[in-house]
């Protein structure tokens, strides 16, 4: 049975790239803070297990992916996937605890859980695995307001690059997703700002397309990698966005 660690898996596109995992066959580590919700998550599911984890805690991150490889014997997937969106504001009205903490997950976070799975695909048997960082077109062409944000999924971009160039050497392929309103609690919460300043409400699309677009990614053969996916809401204005 093939393996993956998905974190933010209680919610938005964490949840549903879980759910297609699991229901593809593959066994599924499931991180997240909420307890309740993993285990809620993996009724019913023999093959999903629960991690409850804070993913910018270092101790907490290895002692998960510890867990996780006891039971299922290797990883082959991770997809890195928590994160954050802070209340959007200009510059000088972001409270610097919000930047910290769009730091701590969206940054540091992934850092900890790429860094976790790297280094036990490297030394499991066989070598290699793949790991999936969710980025984003804010990387690309932010929102109003979006500083911290779009400066941390700036930086997914760079873990993503090094992290593919670096594991060359032992079979770790890495690759990112860059996902355009997939519509989860996060982009439900910015429709409804958006209604609430009288603008257009924002174009959407089903978050389970992500989730098959993950897996298209992480079931690709060792020798092939996808470095970089944008899957969007085709009515968006994403590409000349201004």
């Amino acid at each position: 049975m093939r393996t993956i660690i998905v974190t933010g898996a209680s919610s938005g596109i964490g949840r549903a790239v879980a759910g297609k995992f699991l229901a593809e066959g593959w066994r599924v580590g499931l991180i997240a803070r909420r307890a309740d919700r993993l285990v809620e998550m993996a009724a019913g599911h023999d093959a999903a297990m629960p991690l409850p984890c804070d993913v910018t805690q270092e101790d907490e991150v290895d002692h998960a992916f510890d867990a996780f490889v006891a039971e299922a014997g290797r990883i082959d997937v991770l997809f890195n996937n928590a994160g954050i969106f802070t209340p959007p504001a200009p510059i000088d009205e972001i409270p610097v605890a919000d930047w910290h903490q769009a730091v701590a997950v969206n940054l540091t976070g992934m850092f900890l859980c790429a860094r976790a799975a790297f280094g036990r695909m490297r030394r499991q048997a066989p070598q290699g695995g793949r790991i999936i960082n969710n980025g984003s077109i804010s990387a690309y062409a932010p929102r109003e307001g979006s500083v911290t944000y779009t400066t941390t999924k700036h930086g997914v971009t760079g873990l993503t690059r090094t992290l593919a160039y670096d594991g060359r050497e032992f079979d770790i392929a890495c690759g990112q997703i860059d996902i355009g309103n997939a519509r989860t609690e996060m982009v439900e919460a910015l429709i409804e700002r958006e209604k609430a300043a009288g603008r257009a409400v924002p174009h959407t699309m089903d978050v389970g397309i992500v989730a098959d677009a993950v897996y298209r990614m992480a079931d690709l053969p060792p020798e092939a990698n996808v470095l970089f996916q944008t899957v969007m809401a085709t009515k968006m204005p994403f590409v000349g966005r201004g």
